[in-house]
């Protein structure tokens, strides 16, 4: 069983608050010219109105069992041409390659080391075609939440207890319900690491999804690169 898997049955309420990625995603999709591909895909929030919205197939991977179940029957329901592969991202390979990859709601920091991230972004290089985009969206680490809400229960969005782990720049969502995820941070200039490292160049990044610049007090980065044509 995939540890996202005890997330599935609640994943709607624990993603209401985000529904300002969608229209960004699918922005870029319908300038793609080409395949479209979805990391962490989970139940279809953002794949299947990308799909409806650009008339085309998408490609969404995850790790979930039960988060696909509910992608596959969500995407037949709307008529949506969603084709759903169980498949980690850091082991992503595609028949033909992909004009657009994207990853939202932040699943890159489920990807614990550096090395692991540095994985994802050599397998979407060698996915994508040249002068094809890679976009992804994360929180910006703030310390201070952290640390103020370390052991704090939450009953919002779902009842959950947060651990801050310091030491591995980690924190762990713990369900009531059981069931634990955990997200591990990286820095603006990691990313930009891992965008050099990879070959791939900086198209943008935004504070938010209504590209608003990003600056020093943006908490969200979305970012925006491409392989060389």
């Amino acid at each position: 069983m995939s540890y996202y898997d005890p997330f599935a049955a609640d994943y709607d309420i624990w993603s209401a608050d985000m529904t300002d990625d969608v229209p960004f995603y699918v922005e870029l999709a319908k300038e793609a010219d080409g395949p479209i591909v979805e990391l962490a895909v989970g139940n279809g929030r953002v794949a299947i109105p990308v799909a409806l919205e650009t008339g085309r197939r998408v490609i969404g991977t995850d790790t979930s069992p039960a988060m696909l179940a509910q992608a596959r029957v969500r995407a037949e329901q709307a008529g949506a041409d969603l084709v759903v592969r169980e498949e980690d991202m850091r082991d992503l390979v595609l028949d033909d390659p992909a004009a657009l990859v994207y990853c939202p709601f932040r699943a890159m920091l489920h990807l614990p080391t550096w090395h692991d991230k540095r994985q994802v972004f050599e397998r979407v290089a060698a996915s994508l075609a040249p002068g094809g985009r890679f976009a992804w969206n994360v929180f910006c680490f703030d310390h201070t939440i952290a640390a103020r809400l370390d052991g704090e229960h939450q009953q919002e969005p779902i009842p959950h207890t947060l651990r801050y782990v310091p030491g591995d720049n980690r924190i762990d969502i713990t369900l009531d319900a059981g069931g634990q995820v955990s997200l591990w941070w990286a820095t603006k200039s990691e990313w930009e690491g891992l965008i050099d490292a990879s070959g791939l160049d900086l198209e943008a990044l935004y504070g938010w999804f209504d590209r608003r610049p990003f600056d020093d007090e943006s908490r969200e980065f979305v970012w925006v690169v491409r392989k060389p044509a």
